[in-house]
């Protein structure tokens, strides 16, 4: 167990079988219902009648969905007096409306604990690289917190700035020896084009580097195993939400385990409306030690599989695929797409190859690709996936090649951009076009 000033929170090895694990979440429901009650959108979604107290009661709750969030912004979800609030944080939704989420200093020690779980650990010798977004969205705060916490080093590269160009990225990356990075899959795939582009070999320049932290989108094994070839270090995935903070983590099999000692799962089916622990649906999560902003049974409404098997890795945690919005499919003649499915046929391509970026459209009677190729390979390329896609998608498709620069341009991988603080005040031969504004 972990020991807080005011929280024991259980550590992964504190149980030793299922039923053991879910009698450890059924002991957190008294309190988490007793934390929601405190909350100005549960108090009354609960007037009616009695408020819930026990693990029976929370079986019979209904869901809490996204709008609900959007509903009761900014404080209509709030558990705690204001003035305990440690961060507030909204996601990167694209609804049009704002979607909060806040938390205490204490629900921090939890979060970064979560996040912390890597079966590749941060250590105080590690720099870490953070380049996901600050701002709003939790995901580089809560890098940041975790990194700290286990002594590393932070460089905050954020990656929404302009201060923060793809250049100054691979040279941060190479002068500081960075050891550890926190981002997106596509952005490793950013990093080593520019890379390239400055003239370094990724899997072999950058000799400090030993992992590559990636999530906030669905990665197929396809790609994965190219960011490992590329980088030639492990590529160790991680799944949460800000509304959440991390709710899976990667064992040394390569599998995601959901954190059920901190947050208790379902998967909904909305075909039947049935709840269950394992199967295939949308995600559902209660956190077990969040009290700023209780969730019951909240609809995260990625397209999961949770599963109970148990893993060589021992750690005794249900596994998930994660398959989110790509599980969402295109018809294509007679036939359908995915993203993730497409993405596997195309990541088959040899590495030298050089295909990392691709773009795909699909029409109503054919699947459109295009490929940033290596120009000598282009012809193999454009072969190899149009029979592929046919083959195992069943779908007809028209396959071209472009030349690297075309889909990801060679500036954005090499330019420097200029950042000006505002001013008013200028000489006789300086623009002032550029007064008071921020770039």
């Amino acid at each position: 167990m972990t020991q807080t000033a005011t929280r024991t929170l259980p550590d992964i090895g504190d149980w030793s079988s299922p039923s053991e694990l879910l009698r450890l979440q059924e002991a957190r429901i008294p309190e988490v219902l007793q934390w929601a009650a405190r909350s100005p959108f549960y108090s009354r979604r609960w007037a009616e009648g009695p408020a819930p107290r026990t693990t029976a009661d929370f079986a019979a709750l209904p869901m809490t969905s996204k709008q609900d969030l959007r509903d009761n912004y900014p404080f209509g979800m709030l558990g705690v007096d204001k003035a305990r609030l440690a961060t507030y944080h909204e996601s990167s939704g694209t609804a049009g409306q704002p979607t909060p989420s806040y938390y205490t200093a204490e629900d921090w020690i939890d979060l970064s604990d979560r996040y912390a779980r890597k079966w590749i650990p941060i250590t105080r010798s590690d720099v870490f690289l953070v380049r996901t977004p600050y701002a709003l969205m939790i995901t580089g705060h809560l890098a940041q917190a975790a990194a700290r916490s286990q002594g590393a080093t932070v460089v905050p590269g954020d990656n929404r700035s302009l201060a923060m160009p793809y250049s100054r990225v691979v040279r941060v990356l190479h002068d500081l020896g960075v050891s550890l990075t926190w981002s997106m899959p596509t952005e490793t795939l950013m990093w080593a084009a520019a890379a390239e582009a400055a003239g370094y070999r990724p899997d072999k320049d950058f000799p400090a580097l030993r992992a590559l932290f990636v999530g906030g989108e669905p990665l197929s094994q396809a790609r994965r195993q190219l960011i490992r070839r590329v980088w030639g270090v492990p590529v160790v995935e991680e799944y949460g939400s800000t509304e959440t903070g991390s709710l899976a983590g990667e064992c040394p099999e390569g599998r995601l385990h959901l954190w059920s000692d901190r947050v208790l799962f379902e998967v909904y089916d909305p075909s039947t409306g049935r709840l269950s622990r394992e199967g295939s649906g949308q995600l559902v999560a209660t956190p077990l030690y969040r009290e700023a902003m209780p969730l019951l049974r909240y609809n995260i409404e990625d397209h999961v599989e949770v599963s109970g098997e148990e893993c060589p890795c021992g750690w005794l945690l249900p596994t998930v695929k994660v398959y989110g919005r790509a599980a969402f499919g295109y018809p294509v003649g007679l036939g359908e797409v995915t993203q993730s499915s497409l993405e596997d046929l195309v990541f088959q391509l040899p590495i030298e190859h050089g295909v990392k970026f691709w773009r795909a459209k699909a029409e109503h009677h054919r699947l459109v690709v295009q490929l940033e190729v290596v120009p000598e390979h282009g012809d193999a390329a454009c072969r190899f996936v149009a029979d592929t896609v046919q083959r195992e998608l069943h779908v007809p498709c028209s396959v071209q090649s472009v030349p690297p620069g075309t889909l990801v341009p060679l500036s954005t991988l090499t330019g420097v951009h200029d950042v000006v603080k505002p001013r008013s005040l200028f000489g006789p031969d300086e623009d002032w076009d550029k007064s008071l504004l921020y770039y």
